[in-house]
């Protein structure tokens, strides 16, 4: 991060040691957001190969997304263009089902102060339903399908997006409305943001 930044929130994240006891890998909180950034993505939490690496979204979902976004690792990962503050900073730890939830401090913790950050953010994509529970609350549908078929109901501050997770894979199969319809309405909004 840089010296942009008017506060130490970036530092005091970074250092962020809330829950340092709950953490199977211990804490690496892994976000990159800027002052210029226009598209801000909140997911749900790294998991071990981003933990690993540090690099926000560096994993299949990762591939994935930027397939829906339609840009190139080098556009994704400018921060003058798309923060990424995920709902949980360090990964959470391995449950039955896959990973843990995105643990429940970092949220109200950082997020208002990140985003005070980033005052030029235009939109932002809520992946998952962690994120659309915190941001949408009540507005929310009966379940996450429900949400983001009902994505022009929540713009133009909110996009909800289900997890581009290869997990989802049957979701996708049983949706196909997403990839014909959600997708090419975020492609062009993403493309509008860019151009």
């Amino acid at each position: 991060m840089t010296s942009v930044f008017k506060s130490s929130i970036l530092d005091q994240v970074k250092s962020c040691r809330i829950c340092e006891g709950k953490l199977p890998l211990g804490p690496r909180p892994v976000f990159s957001i800027h002052p210029s950034s226009k598209i801000l993505i909140i997911g749900q939490a790294p998991g071990t190969k981003v933990h690993a690496t540090g690099i926000p979204w560096n994993d299949p979902s990762g591939e994935e997304l930027r397939r829906w976004l339609n840009v190139d690792r080098d556009t994704f990962y400018n921060p003058e263009i798309f923060g990424i503050m995920p709902m949980g900073f360090c990964y959470p730890g391995r449950g039955k089902g896959g990973d843990l939830p995105p643990r429940p401090e970092c949220a109200p913790n950082w997020h208002q102060g990140l985003k005070q950050q980033m005052p030029e953010i235009r939109l932002t994509l809520l992946i998952g339903s962690y994120a659309q529970a915190y941001y949408l609350k009540d507005r929310r549908k009966n379940n996450l399908t429900e949400t983001v078929r009902a994505f022009e109901e929540y713009l133009p501050e909110f996009f909800p997006l289900v997890h581009p997770s290869p997990r989802n894979r049957l979701w996708m199969r049983r949706n196909p409305w997403f990839e014909e319809r959600v997708i090419p309405e975020l492609q062009d909004l993403i493309h509008r943001f860019l151009f």
